[in-house]
């Protein structure tokens, strides 16, 4: 399976805690903290929630 960098660009103050859950759930919770990850259904799920709050690239 492909892996993917996930990147967060965007604060998660004033966000509904679900989004803020999701944050944290991807290993992420400070802005420019990056992790990379195995892209499953799941994943791409959370991704697709905090799309606005993240970058994603496709990792090498």
């Amino acid at each position: 399976m492909a892996k993917i960098k996930i990147t967060q660009i965007k604060s998660t103050i004033d966000r509904p805690k679900d989004q803020k859950a999701t944050i944290v759930a991807l290993g992420l919770g400070r802005i420019s903290k990056s992790k990379i990850v195995e892209n499953t259904p799941q994943i791409a799920g959370m991704v697709n929630k905090v799309s606005h709050l993240v970058k994603v690239e496709e990792a090498l």
